[in-house]
């Protein structure tokens, strides 16, 4: 059966596997071809090389939504890579990490391509996005006291609800960050995985129960089936668990507003990135030179 919402440009795209990624309208209205990264110079970068920033990215790319369908998700370029940028820019390395050492997904269908700053840190990180560390090593070997880990960075995208929130190593790597006053950084829809932390437990013992973040909104969330963004209405909404939990959402809407709680700083969306990456930068910058 013909679907006319392909006439009005509002029908999700099928890729090959049979997922969906967002429709012609959805991609004009919710991306961007050049980013708001602002090329911030940093006086006084990092010059060692420890410590470092850890990325826990997600190796899932479908989100089977409540109609059976398949959203065609991963971690948001943007939200992935200006925030690297910036990071970079203040000294400081990243390490890759997936749960297992899988490739990290990434929609590439928001890449913005005529961003030539972010393309380029894509190109430079495009080896450790396919062969990244493994999580579950890190928490068996290396996650001790001798870290070179001054932070772990969760970016957005959809992808970050698939598998991270329910991972156990993730879990416990979430509260070795928080009992050893580390920062963690988390934009968009990354704090979905915040929830990995209070897998079992009693919620009133969750490490961030009583912080404040920005985050993408659910109210958006419900909406974006509308115009195709995606193919169905999700599963489930992150910021419904993480209210539950005991974190208040500042915003309402997605209009770039990042915020900082003592060492969890987080934003709500691709406007964010910048901000958020800047907000990120300038505080671990000030832990090293204390």
């Amino acid at each position: 059966m013909f679907d006319i919402r392909k006439l009005f440009g509002i029908a999700p795209k099928m890729e090959s596997d049979g997922s969906f990624s967002p429709s012609p309208v959805a991609l004009k209205l919710a991306t961007k071809s050049k980013t708001n990264y602002d090329h911030k110079v940093y006086a006084n970068p990092y010059k060692g090389s420890q410590p470092k920033v850890l990325m826990v990215c997600c190796e899932e790319n479908n989100m089977t939504m409540k109609n059976g369908k398949r959203f065609f998700t991963g971690n948001h370029p943007v939200e992935m890579l200006v925030p690297m940028l910036h990071l970079e820019q203040a000294g400081f390395e990243i390490d890759v990490y997936t749960p297992t050492g899988k490739p990290a997904e990434i929609e590439m269908w928001a890449m913005p391509q005529e961003d030539d700053a972010v393309k380029a840190l894509y190109q430079k990180h495009k080896a450790n996005f396919e062969n990244p560390h493994s999580l579950s090593d890190f928490v068996t070997n290396s996650m001790n006291d001798e870290s070179p880990y001054i932070a772990v960075y969760i970016p957005g995208g959809h992808g970050a609800m698939l598998g991270l929130p329910e991972n156990k190593d993730l879990g416990q790597v979430i509260q070795w960050v928080h009992a050893q006053d580390k920062y963690m950084l988390s934009i968009c829809h990354g704090p979905a995985a915040l929830l990995a932390a209070g897998l079992g437990d009693d919620k009133n013992t969750f490490v961030y129960r009583g912080y404040k973040i920005a985050a993408f909104p659910d109210s958006l969330d419900k909406m974006t089936p509308l115009f195709g963004y995606l193919p169905g209405a999700m599963p489930w909404y992150f910021g419904e668990k993480l209210r539950d939990m005991g974190l208040e959402i500042v915003n309402k809407k997605a209009d770039g507003t990042c915020h900082q709680d003592r060492k969890l700083i987080t934003g709500d969306s691709p406007d964010a990135a910048n901000m958020f990456g800047v907000m990120a930068a300038e505080a671990l910058l000030s832990s090293v030179s204390k």
